[in-house]
């Protein structure tokens, strides 16, 4: 053996390959991340969550441990709300944190979390701050939607519509000028006072089963159409269900989180990757 040590887990059946290089030592490069990521020529994935010690890289953190988060495509992401939770899981699972109750670093800043009994986790993913407003196009058709800002860029769009029925095999377009660095797109229909349904298109993956980020952004979204900034409701993704909470400043994200699988890359395949 002796290998580099991977494991795959999902949240809402966004999946990613976690690589524990607790001490900083891996050279994660996009290639790499790619590579892993891709569902034919590596294990596949929406995305890379390196664990690592936040001293290890130079992060300021009250959190000992900082989620390194990299999109499908090997670029670097600010957060992704489901990969928190298996991160979480992952470090309590592995003993590497002995609370359910504690810090953890990412580059849209430290996120509390707790982990449940029944294996869930619940993140205070920060504010949810309304932007302004835009328009995205699918397949020829624009939706108009509200720009919100999760430690990561967001559109929102009310569909009439089924959501199942829309066409997200290929990239909507977006205004650039308002998104420069791209964004995640999400299109919801509302169910009910308490409910939404969404499906998402996320910035450098494609569409995805789940969007943790995306599903905070989605009810800040609903609850502003609505004429308020507070509420509570469920999500449901293709990927299964979670419950988001939106007040003034602050949202939080509660839903499951598995870890499945486990074992060590070949060094030579990662070598041959290059850097």
């Amino acid at each position: 053996m002796g290998g580099i040590e991977f494991l795959k887990g999902h949240g809402t059946q966004n999946d990613f390959v976690l690589l524990p290089d607790l001490d900083g030592r891996l050279e994660l490069t996009e290639a790499r991340v790619a590579a892993l990521c891709d569902r034919q020529r590596g294990l596949g994935a929406d995305g890379v969550l390196r664990v690592v010690r936040s001293a290890a890289i130079g992060m300021e953190s009250e959190g000992e441990w900082f989620m390194d988060y990299r999109n499908a495509d090997g670029s670097i992401a600010e957060m992704c709300g489901n990969g928190v939770r298996v991160f979480v899981r992952y470090l309590v699972d592995s003993g590497l944190v002995a609370e359910r109750d504690f810090v953890i670093g990412t580059r849209a800043g430290d996120r509390p979390v707790q982990m449940h009994a029944d294996g869930s986790v619940t993140v205070r993913m920060g504010p949810a701050t309304i932007t302004g407003t835009s328009v995205t196009v699918v397949a020829g058709k624009p939706f108009s939607g509200v720009a919100v800002n999760v430690g990561n860029p967001h559109l929102v769009s009310v569909v009439e519509d089924d959501v199942d029925e829309l066409d997200l095999r290929d990239q909507p377009d977006f205004d650039a000028d308002v998104f420069p660095e791209g964004v995640n797109l999400e299109f919801i229909n509302l169910l009910g006072e308490n409910a939404l349904k969404m499906r998402v298109h996320e910035r450098g993956v494609g569409e995805t089963r789940s969007c943790g980020t995306g599903t905070v952004a989605a009810v800040a979204a609903a609850l502003h159409l609505a004429g308020t900034d507070t509420g509570e409701a469920t999500v449901d993704i293709p990927g299964g269900r979670v419950v988001v909470g939106v007040s003034r400043g602050a949202s939080t994200l509660t839903g499951p989180a598995e870890i499945v699988a486990r074992g060590e890359l070949d060094e030579t395949w990662w070598a041959g990757l290059g850097a």
